[in-house]
C-alpha cells in the first residue's frame, strides 16, 4: 500500500462509537446528493464499518456494491455484518485502488479524504476507476466551522495544553475540509459538471458520558491524544469538557449540528 491513513484505527466497535453512528446519518443526505441509478456498480472508498455501503444495499436495483478501506479491523467488522451477495468488502489503499480503469458506474467517498496522506492522488484514483459518464462524489466534515461537538473538545483541550492546540490546528486544516477545497480538487482532476452542497445532520448524545466515551477508546485523533495524558491531566480535561457540555444546565441529552462539504462531478467521455 502506498498511501498512509492519518486516522488511528483500532476496532470496528470503537469506530462505531466514535463516528459510525454519525456517518450513518450523514450517508442519507449524501446519497441523496450523489445519487445512484438502477443497474449500477458502485464503489465506496473509505467505507469504514459500512455506513454508506449498507445504505446502498437497501437499493435492490443496484448490481454490485464494493466497500474498500485502509483499516483491516473496519473491513472485518463490516464483513461480519454483511449478508448481501451483491456487497463485498476489501482492504485497500485509496491512493492505489486495486481495480482496473473504468470499473464502476459510481464512485463515492464518505468522510475519508481528509484522512488520506495524498488526497489529490486518491481523487485521481477515484476518477480512474470510474467509467466515462460515471459520477464521482465525496463529502467531508467542515471541521473548522461546522463541527460543534468536535470543536467543543478541541477548544477546551487547547485551552489547557499547547499540545492540544497543535491537535486542533491539524483538525482545522486537514485537506479538503476548508471552503472550496473539494470543488477545486474535482476540477483539477478533470471532472466535469462539478456541483457542491452543504449537508447537515444532528449529533445527539444521551449524556456527557455518552459524549465522552469515544475519547476513552482507541479510534480517532481525539482518543489518540487523550491516551497520551496521565491520569491527573486526563481528569482535568474531562472535568473541563464536562463543564462545556453541561453549559449551565443539568446533565442529559444534547444535540449539536454537524455540517459537511459535498462535491460531485462526471467523468468526461
Amino acid at each position: 500500500m502506498t498511501g498512509a491513513s492519518t486516522f488511528k484505527a483500532s476496532t470496528g466497535e470503537g469506530y462505531e462509537l466514535q463516528m459510525g453512528r454519525w456517518s450513518r446519518r450523514l450517508a442519507v443526505p449524501f446519497l441523496a446528493f450523489a445519487g445512484a441509478l438502477s443497474g449500477e456498480r458502485v464503489l465506496d472508498v473509505g467505507c469504514g464499518t459500512g455506513s454508506l455501503t449498507f445504505l446502498l444495499s437497501e437499493r435492490s436495483d443496484l448490481e454490485a456494491i464494493c466497500g474498500i478501506d485502509y483499516a483491516p479491523p473496519y473491513i472485518e467488522h463490516a464483513s461480519r455484518s454483511n449478508s448481501d451477495p451483491r456487497v463485498s468488502f476489501r482492504v485497500g489503499d485509496a491512493c492505489a485502488l486495486p481495480f482496473p480503469d473504468a470499473t464502476f458506474d459510481r464512485v463515492l467517498s464518505l468522510l475519508m479524504l481528509h484522512f488520506v496522506s495524498e488526497p489529490h492522488r486518491a481523487v485521481a484514483e477515484m476518477r480512474r476507476v470510474a467509467r466515462p459518464g460515471a459520477t464521482v462524489a465525496a463529502t467531508v466534515w467542515d471541521a473548522r466551522g461546522g463541527f460543534v461537538a468536535g470543536r467543543m473538545f478541541l477548544d477546551t483541550a487547547a485551552a489547557l495544553d499547547p499540545t492540544a492546540g497543535l491537535l486542533r490546528a491539524r483538525a482545522c486544516t486537514r485537506p479538503m475540509t476548508r471552503p472550496g477545497e473539494l470543488e477545486s480538487a474535482w476540477r483539477q482532476a478533470g471532472l466535469a459538471e462539478v456541483e457542491t452542497a452543504e449537508l447537515a445532520i444532528r449529533m445527539e448524545y444521551s449524556s456527557f458520558d455518552d459524549y465522552w466515551a469515544p475519547y476513552l477508546g482507541k479510534d480517532g485523533p481525539g482518543a489518540e491524544y487523550v491516551a497520551t495524558l496521565d491520569e491527573q491531566a486526563r481528569m482535568r480535561l474531562r472535568d473541563a469538557v464536562r463543564s462545556a457540555y453541561l453549559d449551565g444546565d443539568v446533565d442529559g441529552p444534547r444535540s449539536y449540528v454537524a455540517v459537511a462539504w459535498a462535491v460531485k462531478g462526471i467523468v468526461a467521455a
